[in-house]
């Protein structure tokens, strides 16, 4: 355990100092935030009411979908997947500690547009903040859950980047934070019920808690998990 926690720490350091994870975890989201929080309040001031689920939805799927997936694929698809196991590491321990180090990063990413967003942009708290990151912790596991699916399946680089954009893309633009949901084409908001951003959004915006938008999240998860072991164990047996 201390050997696990070691090596997580020490990812989290090196995703610091990592540019892809930097601008996707951070610069990108976060000026997006401070751009677009501007827009949207200044034409419709309702949309305070939304900014922080909004645009924390944004910045946790970039970050997952696009940031994480590179730095498993450089590992998993390159000889440092060899050099884990030469040095008896099993072959979970690098995507858990790259989870668990990006997961750390959307979070505080988060937690800065939680904060700042009332200040800057006269934006309404949640109702619940326990609910609120009880919602936001899920996104994340699940977002991430995503693109560690991508990042093990695609070990060319050029690849993974456009496969990344694919799912990314319609995250954002079919979730609703953008353009009301209910103003698509009905066959757009049955493509959007696919990807975590929609349920997360929902959950986030909600009075309450609602079971229908819960499970969906739920189920997402374990399908990835799924995904991840099956791809894990075939990786350990090339």
């Amino acid at each position: 355990m201390k050997a696990f926690l070691y090596g997580a720490a020490l990812q989290w350091k090196l995703d610091l100092r990592s540019k892809t994870m930097l601008i996707t975890c951070y610069v990108v989201p976060l000026l997006f935030f401070a751009l677009m929080g501007g827009i949207f309040t200044a034409i419709n001031p309702a949309a305070g009411d939304t900014l922080i689920p909004s645009m924390t939805v944004m910045g946790v799927s970039m970050g997952a979908l696009i940031g994480l997936p590179p730095s498993l694929s450089e590992i998993y698809g390159s000889d440092i997947r060899k050099a884990y196991a030469a040095n008896g590491a099993p072959m979970w321990f690098a995507l858990t500690a790259n989870f668990l180090s990006s997961f750390v990063h959307l979070l505080i990413m988060s937690l800065l547009i939680y904060c700042i967003a009332p200040a800057a942009f006269s934006a309404a708290l949640p109702a619940s903040p326990m609910l609120y990151f009880g919602v936001l912790a899920l996104l994340i596991a699940v977002s991430l859950s995503i693109g560690s699916v991508l990042g093990l399946a695609v070990g060319n680089q050029a690849k993974l980047t456009m496969l990344s954009q694919l799912v990314f893309l319609p995250s954002i633009l079919l979730s609703g934070i953008l353009v009301p949901a209910g103003l698509l084409p009905e066959p757009l908001i049955l493509l959007g019920k696919l990807f975590p951003a929609t349920w997360g959004y929902r959950l986030m915006t909600a009075e309450n808690f609602a079971l229908e938008n819960f499970w969906p999240l739920v189920l997402i998860l374990a399908v990835a998990i799924a995904a991840c072991c099956y791809m894990l164990k075939r990786l350990k047996a090339e």
